[in-house]
């Protein structure tokens, strides 16, 4: 599989309610939810279950971050691979992906995230990784480039754009008083909502604050809140922000686009697949100035909304799980049973 670098992701191939891949596939992982980020990971299972119910039969080996867990989980690993038999493994994050590959997991596939890729010194262990396995997966092409004078993964023979995607059935527009009212929220508010933990300096928390105190806005910031909950923060919100200097995918902006709710980003990760053409969204470098303009209608309407639905529904993680199949056939050169 060639790497795609286009701005949108190509659509999946078709495959029929009644196709089955005869695969068994073990997924490896380190997206641990705790208390900071309870939504950490969330996405990697919802991938899981999506292909799950394609009739693909998948094992979870998952384990705890940290650098004291990677040579423990290797060990732990080999001697799984070396009891069962899998047709593939597919590792999420550049660091499980070298537990993987260490282990003896062959055919490998890893799906690179964005931290695995920018930071200064797993980056490097990531492009290292990238020539040693069947297939490198990113959830979006901007992980294929340099980023914030951070450089991106090699565009390796057997390179795809996988997206793990969101499960849009837990989001869509819920009327904003309703959400306000359930979070103790002012019913006629300003609200700007920044999805990320304040605390990781990438997502820059700064630009956000200073956009709010230029609106005159309440700035409500997310990176602890269940799962569950975070639909009714975005409706709650007049706007959403993302102010990162870099995303592998941008998941906040997808999911708030499923709520129809004004979404305003940086030119990172999908975004500028994700909110080009949608009118009331804006995607561009991060200006005062710029940003105020875009976002003060939204602070003076009463439940601003944007037609955003259809462009997360391409983001979906059922869509993005036709993807993912079609890369194990190729990878693990199977045949389809009709």
């Amino acid at each position: 599989m060639g790497p795609n670098c286009g701005t949108a992701p190509p659509p999946p191939a078709a495959a029929g309610a009644d196709t089955l891949l005869r695969v068994r596939v073990l997924v490896v992982t380190n997206f641990e939810p705790d208390a900071a980020a309870p939504q950490r990971g969330r996405w990697v299972r919802d991938q899981v279950d999506e292909v799950r119910k394609r009739g693909i039969d998948i094992d979870l080996f998952s384990f705890p971050r940290g650098k004291g867990e990677y040579v423990p989980a290797t060990r732990r690993l080999r001697a799984l691979l070396r009891r069962e038999r899998f047709d593939l493994v597919h590792a999420h994050y550049g660091l499980a992906g070298w537990c993987a590959k260490l282990a003896g997991a062959r055919p490998l596939i890893v799906t690179f995230h964005g931290t695995d890729v920018r930071h200064e010194i797993v980056g490097a262990m990531s492009r290292r990784l990238a020539w040693r396995i069947e297939l490198v997966g990113v959830v979006s092409r901007a992980l294929f480039h340099e980023e914030n004078s951070r450089p991106g993964l090699p565009a390796v023979p057997g390179s795809a754009v996988l997206p793990c995607g969101p499960d849009l059935g837990r989001f869509g527009p819920i009327p904003r008083t309703q959400a306000r009212r359930s979070l103790g929220l002012e019913p006629d508010g300003r609200y700007l909502f920044f999805p990320a933990n304040p605390n990781r300096p990438e997502k820059r928390h700064d630009r956000a604050a200073e956009l709010a105190a230029a609106c005159g806005a309440e700035l409500i910031s997310g990176g602890s809140i269940e799962p569950e909950r975070m639909p009714v923060w975005l409706n709650a919100a007049n706007a959403v922000l993302v102010t990162s200097d870099y995303e592998g995918f941008g998941m906040a902006a997808i999911e708030a686009l499923a709520c129809d709710v004004p979404t305003l980003s940086t030119p990172v990760g999908i975004a500028p697949y994700a909110l080009v053409g949608i009118e009331g969204c804006l995607c561009a470098p991060f200006d005062t100035a710029a940003w105020s303009a875009a976002v003060r209608p939204h602070l003076e309407a009463t439940d601003p909304r944007v037609a955003g639905a259809a462009r997360a529904a391409t983001l979906s993680a059922a869509r993005m799980a036709e993807r993912l199949i079609e890369a194990y056939r190729d990878v693990a050169a199977i045949p389809v049973l009709d």
